[in-house]
Order: structure tokens, then sequence, then C-alpha cells
């Protein structure tokens, strides 16, 4: 028996699935990308436009609850997968939180992880860059959407946004530009846990890795010794 068949169990249907629709998954988040940022960046769009973007988005949506279903049928333990995965549940169900299907984009880190270094830099280069790049422009979109035409609101254009978003996942926080509708405060909650995720990860990464180095140092050290 190869060594292989020993030490990888099968992949189960979902896997699979997810494994196939994953490359489309992300075009469609794409997509949506686009239908969601251009009337957000750009309120003055044509109203025709503005029609066949909105057309988009629920496309958009209808595939990822068609996709949701299709795995969830595929699960063994159906209620124990759809507690798992709450998030895809709340999506759904909730086309409300529209701004977080574009965490689907998410699963590009995945894929650029597997031509990353297998050493831990090059892996958490990729997780943290990753995680943060999108967190920042896709809060940024978010915000601006909840708050641009809010009364005394002060994060009125993109720049303001990115700004605001940048300052709120690294835990900097100036205080300068801030959301004022309990939407916009939502995306700032979910930035700072990104914020404190992401800074942990670094400082548990360097950690690990520093004591590695130390670790082979001193193996090495002791090899010689020996000699």
């Amino acid at each position: 028996m190869p060594r292989s068949s020993m030490t990888r169990p099968a992949a189960t249907p979902v896997e699979r699935w997810e494994r196939h629709t994953e490359v489309p998954l992300i075009l469609l988040a794409l997509a949506f990308l686009v239908a969601y940022a251009w009337p957000v960046l750009d309120p003055r769009i044509d109203h025709e436009l503005r029609g066949f973007l909105s057309v988009v988005s629920w496309t958009v949506w209808v595939a990822f609850a068609v996709d949701f279903a299709i795995r969830l049928s595929l699960a063994g333990d159906r209620k124990r997968y759809a507690v798992a995965h709450w998030y895809d549940v709340a999506l759904v169900a909730l086309p409300v939180l529209r701004p977080l299907r574009l965490l689907r984009l998410l699963a590009l880190v995945r894929i650029l992880d597997r031509s990353a270094a297998r050493n831990l830099a090059g892996r958490v280069l990729i997780y943290v860059s990753g995680a943060a790049t999108l967190a920042v422009f896709l809060g940024a979109l978010a915000v601006l959407d909840a708050e641009q035409d809010a009364h005394g609101a002060n994060i009125t254009t993109f720049g303001d946004a990115l700004w605001w978003a940048a300052t709120t996942v690294t835990t900097v926080g100036y205080g300068d530009h801030y959301p004022v509708t309990t939407q916009g405060r939502l995306v700032a909650v979910v930035l700072m846990l990104i914020g404190i995720g992401v800074v942990g990860a670094v400082t548990a990464s360097v950690a690990t890795w520093i004591l590695g180095r130390v670790a082979d140092e001193r193996a090495e050290q002791a090899r010689e010794d020996g000699r």
C-alpha cells in the first residue's frame, strides 16, 4: 500500500466539491466585489448600470446559496456542518450582510499558500499580508457604504475610509475618523478583532520561529561537540 494512502485520508464528498468549486466561487466573489464597490465609490452612476450591478449581486447570492445547499446535502452530519459553517448560513439567510460575501475572497489566501515557501516566514507573510490587505480594503468599502450618507458622518470618501480601516486594523486608532452609524460601528468591531488576531498571529509565529532557530543551533552545537 502506498505511503500516501496510509498517511492521507481520502477526501470527503464535501471536500471534493469545495476543491472543484473554489476557483469559480472566487471569480463570483470578484464579480460581486465590482457590483458592490462600484455604486459605493460612484453614487452618481447611471440608473440602468446600477440595476445591472444589482442583478449581478443577487445572482452571486443565489450561486452562494446553491453552493451551500449542495455542500449541506453532501455532509454526513448536516446539523453539525451547518453549525460549524454558521457564517455561511447567515450570509444566505440574511442578504443584508452582503458585504460579508466578500469574505469568499479569503480563499485566495489558501491558494497562494499552496505555492508559498514551506517555511514559517513564507507562510506568515502570505497569511498576514493577504488577510490584512483584504480586511483593510473590504472594511473601507463596508464602512463607506454605511457612513457616506449618514448625518454627521466624517467618513465620506474612499480615502477617508481606507485611512480609518488601516488605523483600525493595526489597532492604532488615531480617532480623526470614526463611524457614527450602527452598521459602521459593527464593521469597526470586526476590524478590531481581525487586527488583534493578526498581531497575535505575527507575535506567536515570530516567537515560534526564534525558538525553532535556537533549538536547531543547539542541536548543531551538540553534534559538533560530540564529534
